[in-house]
């Protein structure tokens, strides 16, 4: 496989370029009989999609969900199912200017070495548009594993250097940045809408908190699944590190501090994150991801281009200045997908 798919038992394969006629995805390994409609789909395609608030990129794609395959009479067939999102609002012209030269931070450079060749409309297969596909993916995986209590609830912790301090779930879908925190969202957004003034970016940090997932997931040693999961967020573009539970704090804790103690009632504490040994201990997982800024901005940056030519070049187009508030719906469609997988896994393990 040349690096489109994902999973094993359960399976997703993205295609389409970001200026392109389309995007979406091919889901195999989905349960038959389940209740599936383009409605459950569609709502979390609103919640990725662009031009929700002025925090995010003005590009209009409303994604209609169209499932072309998999489905019969509302419920799965446990074929392949295909779900299309025709792209609507493409403008490759805005990328004429910038077709020869190499953006800074973006993967213009190592496209090119890699294959030879580039779509330089908005990236093609390395834009984010990318993850339109994984979260329909997900979105199907989110509806079985809801039949199996498993509850998924990403959030923005931290936006241009300002954490939330607070923790509100019905404040995460209530603010345009997602942050847990509704003080900290109104500031975050105004220095969103600062750096979107000034043509510039900023990342952060995003946690996920899963529930309800039972213990014993996870394939050690290769395929533990906080090494999937990891696997799973760092293959989104914009991700650059990712931690569990105590994360990279437990480098200076004692393993007195650091060890989760256990009573007659469970673990008294989760700094593992939920996973012990790459296999679930039953507790909720936590982990957080490092988002970079957005690497498009109007910024004049110094590059070269496909000659070796030194040159200025400013990135003109339609881009969010800052990645977190919609790369929140991806990481919990990756988390999905990978516990999905990972509950067939032990199912066909079990025999």
């Amino acid at each position: 496989m040349a690096g489109n798919t994902f999973g094993e038992l359960f399976q997703i394969t993205t295609f389409g370029e970001s200026h392109g006629e389309a995007v979406g995805v091919i889901v195999d390994g989905v349960t038959p009989g389940v209740d599936l409609c383009e409605a459950d789909v569609q709502v979390q395609m609103d919640r990725r999609k662009p031009g929700q608030s002025s925090v995010t990129s003005p590009r209009k794609e409303y994604d209609r969900v169209h499932i072309l395959s998999g489905v019969f009479e509302g419920k799965t067939t446990g074929t392949p199912l295909m779900v299309m999102l025709y792209n609507q609002d493409m403008r490759p012209e805005a990328y004429s200017e910038i077709q020869h030269a190499f953006r800074p931070g973006h993967a213009d450079y190592t496209y090119l070495q890699k294959y030879g060749i580039r779509d330089h409309r908005g990236s093609g297969r390395a834009s984010g548009r990318e993850t339109a596909g994984r979260v329909a993916g997900g979105a199907i995986a989110r509806k079985l594993l809801a039949r199996r209590g498993v509850h998924v609830l990403a959030y923005t912790q931290e936006l241009g250097g300002i954490a939330c301090q607070s923790f509100d779930e019905q404040a995460i879908e209530r603010n345009a940045v997602r942050a847990c925190d509704p003080e900290a969202a109104v500031r975050m957004i105004e220095k969103v809408e600062q750096l979107a003034e000034a043509g510039d970016s900023c990342g952060g940090i995003v946690e996920c908190r899963i529930r309800g997932v039972a213990p014993g997931l996870g394939e050690p040693v290769f395929d533990k699944l906080d090494a999937e999961l990891a696997k799973a967020m760092l293959s989104i573009g914009a991700v650059k590190g990712i931690e569990f539970g105590a994360g990279f704090s437990a480098a200076g804790m004692l393993g007195s501090e650091h060890n989760d103690g256990m009573c007659a009632e469970g673990f008294m504490t989760n700094h593992a994150g939920g996973i012990l040994g790459g296999i679930s201990t039953g507790q909720d997982i936590v982990f957080r991801i490092a988002v970079k800024p957005t690497s498009s901005i109007s910024v004049p940056q110094r590059t070269v281009n496909v000659q070796g030519d030194e040159q200025e070049i400013r990135t003109i187009g339609r881009h969010d200045p800052c990645i977190c508030p919609r790369i929140v719906p991806v990481v919990e469609a990756m988390a999905c997908l990978v516990l999905e997988d990972q509950y067939k896994r032990q199912a066909a393990m079990l025999g």
